[in-house]
């Protein structure tokens, strides 16, 4: 392809992101992120530039790529007075990755309109290891002919476009996201109370975990999530934080369409217990801290 791609976010998701698609033989012209630290060193791996200045990020790429953290930092790289990726951005597409309000998906498609660019949003519900070896799974909302015009890259990023789907106009994409994390994240926390008890009850745990995948107490999370729950192995691939952040999403856009969530609202709330507790640096599979008997931080009682 001939188009210059730059990378707004560079943590492990989006680095990940810029190897893969550097790999396969796309132009990688600029990588930029909010720790100027971090763009710099990915910078020197891939031999491209790193801007410190959002509209030098746009003056140097066709189709600008981010994954940024949250609504916040959204709204922040897109705005609408001084530093901002909109800065000459006619002609340009935005491929944005994060995991945000549909919202601010739909108010970031007007924006990138206002200036003749494109935007799409390019959900993903897959992990660091997917996004580097290119097995993203893809879920898209935007414009048929701004997707069409970028899919030979994302089909790159999603096992040759086996796991890329178009779900339709802005904010749709991200609405079918929240639901998979709000899925996602009561399996989690219903897997986490489930081995906690069974420890509690002096169950042997590697056989509860077969019993369970052999039953309707099955799942995605009881793979990828078990053993680490059991050996406290929580080192991060998606943390109790995004988990916290996402099932906020999913919960209010329920409360918007005046559905009453129990489930959601619960995994919400042992979500939001562990980013309190100072765990949300955590991967997800941490919440298992909070019912794992003698586990979790200990809370100081107050004196009488």
């Amino acid at each position: 392809m001939s188009e210059r791609i730059a990378i707004v976010g560079v943590g492990r998701m989006g680095a990940n992101m810029a190897r893969r698609l550097k790999e396969t033989g796309h132009d990688i012209t600029a990588v930029y992120d909010a720790r100027p630290e971090s763009a710099e060193a990915l910078a020197k791996e891939l031999g491209c530039a790193n801007p410190l200045k959002l509209a030098e990020v746009t003056a140097l790429a066709d189709v600008i790529i981010t994954v940024v953290t949250d609504d916040k930092a959204m709204e922040k790289v897109f705005a609408t007075q001084g530093d901002s990726l909109l800065t000459g951005a006619k002609g340009r597409v935005f491929i944005n990755c994060a995991t945000v309000s549909p919202s601010t998906h739909v108010e970031i498609e007007k924006r990138a309109s206002k200036v003749k660019a494109g935007s799409l949003e390019a959900c993903m519900a897959s992990s660091i290891n997917q996004a580097r070896a290119g097995t993203l799974n893809l879920m898209v909302g935007g414009k048929t002919e701004v997707f069409e015009k970028v899919k030979p890259l994302l089909v790159k990023l999603s096992d040759e476009g086996k796991l890329l789907r178009h779900i339709g106009k802005a904010g749709q994409a991200a609405q079918v996201k929240a639901l998979v994390n709000m899925v996602m994240n009561i399996n989690t926390a219903g897997l986490a109370e489930g081995l906690g008890l069974g420890q509690a009850l002096g169950l042997d745990l590697k056989t509860l975990m077969e019993v369970f995948s052999q039953t309707g107490a099955n799942s995605r999370v009881l793979v990828t999530d078990g053993e680490d729950m059991v050996n406290r192995d929580h080192a991060c691939f998606f943390s109790g934080a995004h988990a916290a952040k996402d099932s906020g999403i999913a919960y209010e856009l329920g409360k918007q369409a005046k559905l009453e969530l129990p489930l959601a609202k619960a995994a919400l709330g042992q979500f939001r217990k562990m980013v309190k507790l100072g765990l949300g640096d955590l991967d997800k599979s941490g919440v298992a801290e909070l019912t794992f008997k003698g586990r979790g931080p200990k809370v100081k009682k107050a004196k009488k």
